[in-house]
């Protein structure tokens, strides 16, 4: 096995390792050492193979963001892009869900052994990756995008910047995750349909749908998802 490759497998091990971690336990699993008796191997192999703890976090949110744009990227695209508006957002849910800790790790709101992702350029495999961060989580948020054009295609949203109602929708989407995932809305029954579509459907509303069709296409997405 060449050289590059062992060190390729090396990353791949701790990256995979931290989010497995993050899965399993709270952030404070995540130190260099347990990392290193996780995979068999030294603690100075983080410092060798990422620079430091922050590098090796933040390639972690990286990985984070190119699994949301796959699991996004999934979602099939129908006739009905409000229906496929309400898919991507349970598919961001459901993600940040399966990973809260990763999820958090991703979007900056936790600090494992208070080391935050290193928001400067560093070597990811044999490639600088000044950018790649940002193109990774552009990726991702493109999805949101994408739709947003369509719907207005389609007429069911008024005429503006596709990229300004997806930030609209993620800013929705991202609140309402990251309360959540904190346990502020244990106490109901089912926060999906008590706020995140309700919340949804009087966006939508404002952007120029009719309660009727986002009605029609809310249930369309639910009833099943394809």
């Amino acid at each position: 096995m060449s050289k590059s490759r062992k060190a390729f497998e090396a990353r791949t091990h701790l990256v995979e390792a931290v989010i497995r971690l993050l899965s399993e336990e709270d952030p404070s699993a995540i130190q260099a050492r347990r990392l290193a008796r996780e995979i068999g191997t030294s603690t100075m192999a983080v410092y060798y193979h990422f620079g430091g703890m922050p590098q090796l976090l933040s390639e972690v949110a990286l990985v984070g963001f190119r699994r949301l744009d796959a699991r996004l990227g999934a979602v099939p695209v129908t006739d009905d892009p409000v229906a496929d508006i309400c898919r991507l957002a349970l598919t961001y849910r459901d993600v940040a869900r399966e990973n809260p800790h990763l999820y958090d790790l991703m979007f900056g709101l936790s600090a494992p052994e208070g080391h935050r992702p290193d928001p400067s350029p560093h070597q990811v495999g044999d490639q600088n990756a000044d950018g790649v961060f940002e193109a990774e989580a552009a990726n991702a948020y493109r999805h949101l995008v994408d739709a947003s054009e369509r719907a207005m295609l389609a007429s069911r949203i008024r005429e503006d910047d596709p990229a300004t109602i997806a930030a609209q929708l993620w800013s929705l989407l991202h609140g309402y995750v990251t309360l959540e995932l904190a346990g502020h809305f244990d106490h109901l029954t089912d926060s999906t349909e008590q706020i995140l579509l309700l919340l949804g459907r009087n966006l939508l509303i404002g952007l120029g749908d009719t309660p009727e069709r986002i009605e029609a296409s809310a249930a369309f997405s639910l009833d099943p998802r394809p």
